[in-house]
């Protein structure tokens, strides 16, 4: 009995700690706010995509945008269909017109209402842990070479 107190007791000294070296029982601490990377809408060129099915980021800031919510939504000021045209800016895709059963709609399905659920703005931060993904942009130069 005493034997298993002692191990137990070894065992808890141990800290653990996170992929970021923190240990793991300390309250987390909130983290630096970062400005968007980008301007203002139309002026920034769009990011590459890393993998086929990645949905777009957002290349411009979104600060002074109003939030998604029921009465609105500021990104289909310039991605509906009706508008991308005129303001020059990407159309959101088509599979934002195709319900849960697969029905073709005329305006975009409610489920794909909240854009940055999916499209995310960017920040310039380094990434948490190393990461080496290189993603299908960098294999296709890779063959054209």
């Amino acid at each position: 009995m005493t034997a298993s107190c002692l191990t137990s007791l070894a065992f808890a000294a141990d800290t653990t700690t996170s992929l970021r070296g923190i240990d793991v029982v300390a309250p987390d601490q909130a983290p630096e706010v970062k400005t968007y990377a980008g301007r203002r809408p139309g002026t920034e060129t769009p990011v590459a995509r890393t993998f086929s099915t990645q949905p777009p980021v957002i290349p411009h800031a979104v600060e002074n945008f109003d939030e998604i919510n029921l009465d609105g939504n500021q990104c289909m000021d310039c991605h509906s269909g009706a508008t991308y045209q005129k303001k020059k800016a990407p159309k959101i895709g088509d599979s934002h017109f195709i319900d849960r059963q697969g029905n073709k709609l005329t305006e975009a399905s409610a489920s794909r209402y909240n854009c940055v659920q999916c499209h995310v703005p960017q920040v310039d931060a380094p990434p948490l842990v190393d990461n080496t993904f290189k993603g299908d942009a960098a294999r296709k130069s890779v063959r054209k070479n």
